[in-house]
């Protein structure tokens, strides 16, 4: 099963499932957020997308060096100084007195926090077997969900007490903490040889790969963009296209989340029994997508009466695209699981910050043609859809096209 003895196995994973949980908190924040900044910032919904999707950038921008640093100095040593990044961003988030500055805090939380999923696949992919992978990718990105749920209620309840500022203090001190266990749990990194033909570093067989361009467009899109819905433009839909009041936005929020939470936990249970059943990640996804396009359509067309069910329904359906993520990883040596993990994961969250800004972008130009609120919401959403469907369409002809050029 493992390189590691069972309760250190246990001890890695929380380990890792400790700093992770606050990387999905940072991540998803923004949406409960979203009416406090958007009052006192006087945001509009391009800056609003914007500002989300700095988080994005900053951790899109860090994949490709992280990737190379992860394969050369290991999980435990890029982890530790990447969360100090993250620790200077919730600083400077804290004390930001205007736009600018919230979404320079924004990045340097994104750049800090972007290898808390990148860390611990890379090391299970040297210190798990195959099978144990796939169930510890689903129970990580479980872990994330209990991240977004605190970011919900917990959050709202929170902001009259305390404010949105003192939050970002106390999760700058929790950091700290998470830099601590990784130190003194995670398991020390020994560089494997690099491939024959491979230049060090380098990601050109990562680019070549066909399995990697075969998943491409549906990580970017349809998975990159049910987060940014989950983790932004879920928030305001209920808020400007339901009509729901903040904390009842919130608890939609905690709904959509808790639904996401029990989701992973089942993917985690049900995929090795899948598997012995021949049931492969391209053959869940090939057979799962159609529901989250149908679900996103249905989002559509009921606009006023979707509310956090519905929103639920969508992410939920959308998972079978995350076994994508632990599949690319094991398509590849592993001297190249940094980079191939790494390069994946640019993939997916430049798809987060491309649709949570496109969204806002959308939405604020059909408003400028004309259309009402919930019109121009919808209008945004159905423009995601088709980007969705020709992902979809993609992804079974280079299926296809790569089982006839296999020997």
């Amino acid at each position: 099963m493992s390189l590691l003895a069972r309760r250190q196995v246990v001890a890695v994973f929380l380990a890792f499932a400790f700093t992770y949980f606050f990387s999905a908190l940072l991540r998803a924040i923004t949406a409960t957020l979203s009416p406090t900044l958007t009052q006192e910032f006087q945001l509009q919904a391009g800056d609003l997308g914007l500002l989300a999707g700095g988080y994005f950038l900053g951790f899109s921008a860090m994949q490709l060096p992280l990737g190379t640093w992860l394969d050369r100095h290991g999980p435990k040593k890029v982890l530790v100084w990447f969360l100090g990044v993250a620790v200077v961003g919730c600083l400077v988030f804290a004390f930001a007195t205007n736009f600018s500055t919230l979404l320079a805090a924004r990045v340097l939380c994104g750049a800090g926090v972007g290898a808390c999923l990148m860390a611990p696949l890379t090391g299970f992919r040297r210190w798990f077997s195959p099978q144990v992978q796939l169930r510890t990718n689903s129970w990580m990105l479980m872990t994330g969900s209990f991240g977004m749920l605190a970011s919900t209620l917990p959050v709202q309840w929170l902001l009259p007490v305390v404010g949105w500022r003192p939050l970002f203090w106390g999760l700058a001190v929790l950091l700290v903490v998470a830099i601590a266990v990784i130190a003194l749990v995670v398991p020390n990194w020994q560089a494997v040889p690099h491939e024959p033909g491979s230049e060090p570093g380098s990601y050109r067989a990562v680019w070549r790969h066909p399995y990697f361009w075969q998943m491409s467009p549906i990580g970017f899109f349809n998975y990159g963009g049910m987060i940014a819905v989950q983790t932004l433009w879920a928030g305001p839909w209920m808020v400007r296209v339901t009509g729901f009041d903040p904390l009842a936005s919130a608890a939609g929020l905690f709904t959509i989340n808790i639904a996401m939470l029990v989701t992973f936990w089942t993917w985690g249970l049900v995929t090795l029994r899948l598997q012995r059943r021949g049931l492969d990640a391209d053959r869940l996804i090939a057979w799962g997508t159609p529901l989250s396009l149908l679900a996103l359509a249905a989002l559509i067309l009921a606009g006023p009466q979707a509310g956090p069910l519905m929103l639920a329904l969508f992410c939920v359906s959308t998972t079978f695209v995350a076994l994508a993520q632990p599949s690319v990883g094991m398509a590849f040596p592993a001297s190249l699981a940094g980079r191939a993990l790494s390069g994946y994961n640019l993939v997916i969250f430049g798809g987060v910050f491309v649709v949570q800004w496109g969204i806002g972008l959308l939405i604020d130009g059909f408003g400028a043609l004309g259309m009402d609120v919930v019109s121009a919401f919808r209008a945004a959403f159905a423009t995601y859809l088709v980007a969705n469907v020709l992902s979809y369409g993609w992804f079974l002809w280079s299926r296809s096209h790569n089982r006839q050029q296999s020997p």
